[in-house]
Parts: C-alpha cells; structure tokens; sequence
C-alpha cells in the first residue's frame, strides 16, 4: 500500500484499538493500490496529518488486506473516507477531494 507520510496505517487486527478506542476523532481512508483517487489523496492527507494532529488522527486502512473491517461498515468503492468519533462512525465521505473541502466536511466532527 502506498502510504501518506505522517499517516498511520491500520488493520483489522488493530482498528479496534486505534480506531474505536481513540480518545480523538479518526479520519480512516479505504484505500488500495490499484486506486488513482487514493494515491492523488496522499499528499492531502500528509498535509491534514501535519497541520491537524492534535485534534484529528488521520489512518489509512487497505481495503485488499483487510477485508474484515471494509466490509464490517459496508466500505465499496475506494477512496471512502469516515470519521470516527467515541467509536462510532459520524461522517462518511466516497471520493478524492481536494484539502480544503475535506477540511470544510470535516469542520463539524472536529
């Protein structure tokens, strides 16, 4: 998978820790590799992990290898983006966007 810098990535050994169990709000982005939109979302998500970090932990979860979790909250077409917050899903997003428009959706659950 092709990681943002900055951007944890997470499985569905581990979302339940990371993801559910974090005290702040969790950006997850479905992606894989063989995904134009994702790979265009990496740098957008490097620069929201750098500039929003202390309110927003921003995660990336591949949908290939991590079947579990994509499926579990009906993840079908790449990139979908959802917040979570007090482990529950509060925002659900499908499709690259740039930076400024994923921060404006994102301004309510921050």
């Amino acid at each position: 998978m092709i990681r943002a810098t900055g951007v944890a990535e997470v499985t569905d050994a581990d979302f339940g820790t990371e993801v559910l169990g974090s005290e702040l709000p969790v950006l997850v982005e479905f992606t894989a590799d063989w995904c134009p939109p994702c790979r265009q979302m990496g740098p957008v998500l490097t620069a929201l992990a750098a500039e929003e970090g202390e309110r927003l932990k921003v995660v990336q979860l591949d949908v290939d290898t991590n079947p579990l979790t994509t499926n579990a909250y009906r993840v079908l077409s790449m990139p979908t983006f959802m917040v979570f917050r007090d482990g529950e899903p509060v925002r659900s997003m499908v499709g690259a966007r740039a930076k400024r428009r994923l921060l404006e959706e994102l301004t309510d659950v921050l």
